[in-house]
């Protein structure tokens, strides 16, 4: 079995109705290992503690099987800072889920620290795919610019997506499940 490594994004306390929960489930319920911790101050992020939590959550399984990581949100800036610094874990896949922009980032004061340092181009290391939706607040300009094209990513785009949250229809979400089992999988809205 494969196991999941889930983030989550700023000020989430990780709510039964957002789809992380929702897939968390779904995939103990199949027999995966499913890490989805609670990273500390989500009110308030620090990102050396939340590097921190990565590096401890992060660990390869000890006995062998896949590492696929999903984050969501500010989540993903935590992924793509632990890249920059080469604190990564060492993951065989991993889903980039609606990040936040840079100038949207550095406009919030309780997360501007993580708006600087991302990886200046492509990504090495495990295959990782955006996935962002249109009429994103947290995004306006559309992730593909900030993050799909400069750093060379797979990107699914999905059609009046918004921030992909519970708030715009995302609680249960099927395409990320079978992206899960099924790295070939495009990854959809909500029908």
């Amino acid at each position: 079995m494969t196991t999941f490594l889930i983030l989550h994004g700023f000020q989430n306390h990780r709510p039964a109705g957002h789809w992380q929960h929702w897939l968390a489930g779904e995939l103990r319920g199949r027999g995966h290992e499913v890490r989805y911790p609670q990273l500390p101050e989500p009110d308030a992020p620090v990102l050396g503690d939340w590097l921190d939590a990565l590096e401890e959550h992060g660990e390869r399984p000890a006995d062998g099987s896949g590492l696929v990581v999903l984050a969501h949100s500010l989540g993903v800036l935590l992924w793509l800072r632990a890249v920059g610094a080469g604190r990564a874990p060492a993951a065989d896949r991993v889903l980039l889920v609606a990040p936040p922009s840079p100038p949207v980032t550095a406009s919030i004061p309780e997360i501007a620290g993580f708006a600087d340092g991302l990886p200046p181009g492509p990504l090495g290391g495990a295959p990782a795919r955006l996935v962002y939706g249109d009429g994103d607040p947290y995004c306006p300009e559309g992730a593909d610019v900030h993050y799909g094209t400069p750093l060379g990513l797979d990107t699914d785009r999905v059609p009046g997506g918004g921030h992909l949250n519970p708030d715009h229809g995302y609680g249960a979400w099927g395409s990320v499940l079978e992206w899960c089992e099924n790295p070939a999988t495009r990854v959809r809205g909500n029908d």
